[in-house]
């Protein structure tokens, strides 16, 4: 009989395809390449131990990186959908 989907030892081996999925787009995008910089600034000790907890990620740099990278490709279909509404013709059928 095959697992649930959502089985509590299926979650670690998610979240790491999708970090790998992340990093992957974001590296074919070219956006992990060129220079590195650095940046600094302060963030709450709760905040960075419940993200590297959840991501699975134990380096400040690693987990920042990702972080960035997953804002730089958020999809933002629901925003363009919502700004859409009342555009589409009354007399078109979306019925199939």
């Amino acid at each position: 009989m095959p697992k649930p989907i959502h089985e509590a030892s299926d979650i670690p081996v998610q979240r790491s395809i999708r970090r790998r999925a992340v990093m992957d787009t974001a590296r074919e995008l070219g956006l992990l390449g060129g220079e590195n910089g650095r940046i600094g600034g302060r963030v709450r000790r709760n905040l960075v131990t419940a993200a590297k907890k959840k991501s699975g990620i134990a380096s400040d740099t690693k987990l920042l990186e990702y972080a960035l990278a997953k804002v730089a490709l958020e999809d933002d279909f629901g925003t363009k959908l919502v700004r859409r509404k009342g555009q589409i013709a009354d007399d078109i059928d979306l019925e199939l």
